[in-house]
């Protein structure tokens, strides 16, 4: 049968499939792991202000405040521990006229911006912001509107810039372009599609130049520097891995596989107590793998006439618990968790930990989770 005439038989299938596709209800246990899973619960939960939900990522400045987040409206907002409140740090877009309201903004984030991945030089205090429309930004310790830095690599501009890591030796920011061809708004389209248009891209402040460092990469997403600077790790969320990227040492210049992963990862940080942790979206099924392998599939099922991202969205309420491990510099799993109480936090973009707490983000809720680890 040929896969024209083999599509409608299997098109209830792949809705299925389609709508429930970061909301795997699957729990338990990691797959071929002997590390036990850590079910923590409750989780604090602190609510952002506004009306604006998604806290990716996170920061905190070289005198230990914050943390700093980037919220859908395009707002970066700053924790205040004493206070227990947050307030506002910085703005993506000069407009800010119909960027906040009672949604997620996806509509306006073109305009408004949608900031993701952040990082502070400590020599500077700038924060670096990648955002998701806007390209690689900056903004001075004094917060207050962001400056665009670059916007394009070799005559591409970025479709989808994402997450970022900075070498405090040098200055030099290491940083993803998801896309090309697909911005965060069509992000399910990104994967069904099998687009493999990502990159990963080094900016020097000194040159102000954009040097590509590896192309051809599917849905590239967090990045973050090892210790000693011999290497950066990369998530490649729709293979459900973590890259190696040798930047020292005679393996300079090559790419490994560090890990398979149960889920869909987002960002990766380093963990003060060795490893990374990696924030996993939500974990993969089956059925799931079975489509991601048929791109034929996946770029029929982006042609449909219907919005994929809001058949997502009205499926929300049956998301899955959080997930997220601790990676050893290896690749092993050191530890894991899967948050089961509370408000049931789910598609985790990152887990930050500092000062003996994790901080943990996520594209869809309207607050960050923090858990008291020490």
């Amino acid at each position: 049968m040929t896969p024209k005439l083999a599509f409608p038989l299997i098109l209830p299938t792949l809705l299925s499939v389609t709508v429930n596709f970061f909301f795997s209800q699957t729990s338990g246990a990691l797959e071929n792991s002997t590390t036990s899973v850590h079910r923590v619960g409750p989780l604090q939960t602190i609510p952002l202000s506004g009306t604006a939900v998604g806290p990716e990522s996170f920061a905190f400045d070289p005198l230990g405040g914050g943390p700093y987040t980037g919220v859908s409206d395009g707002r970066i907002v700053k924790w205040l521990e004493r206070e227990r409140r947050w307030t506002d740090f910085a703005t993506i877009s000069p407009t800010i006229d119909g960027c906040q309201g009672p949604h997620d903004h996806q509509s306006t984030e073109h305009i408004c911006g949608r900031p993701l991945g952040l990082k502070f030089n400590e020599s500077s205090g700038d924060l670096y912001i990648a955002d998701s429309y806007m390209g690689l930004l900056k903004v001075g310790p004094q917060g207050g509107l962001a400056t665009r830095i670059v916007t394009r690599q070799g005559g591409t501009a970025f479709g989808f810039t994402n997450g970022l890591d900075i070498d405090l030796s040098n200055d030099v920011v290491y940083f993803t372009d998801s896309s090309s061809r697909y911005s965060r708004r069509n992000h399910l389209s990104l994967v069904l599609s099998g687009d493999k248009s990502g990159r990963l891209m080094r900016y020097d402040p000194k040159s102000q130049e954009v040097s590509l460092l590896l192309g051809n990469l599917s849905f590239p997403n967090g990045v973050a520097l090892s210790e000693d600077k011999s290497f950066i790790l990369l998530v490649e969320t729709t293979k459900c891995r973590v890259m190696r990227y040798w930047l020292q040492t005679p393996k300079a210049g090559t790419l490994e596989v560090l890990a398979l992963l149960p889920g869909f990862p987002d960002n990766i940080k380093r963990s003060p107590r060795g490893g990374y942790w990696v924030g996993m979206h939500s974990r993969r099924e089956k059925l799931l793998e079975m489509l991601l392998s048929r791109p034929w599939i996946g770029k029929a099922l982006v042609k449909l006439p219907f919005d994929v991202v809001k058949a997502h969205a009205a499926l929300a309420k049956f998301r899955g618990s959080g997930l997220a491990v601790r990676l050893s510099e290896e690749g092993e799993v050191l530890e894991s968790f899967e948050e089961i109480d509370g408000e049931g936090l789910s598609s985790v973009s990152e887990v930050m930990e500092e000062d003996g707490k994790l901080w943990i983000g996520s594209v869809s809720s309207p607050f960050a989770g923090r858990y008291d680890y020490m």
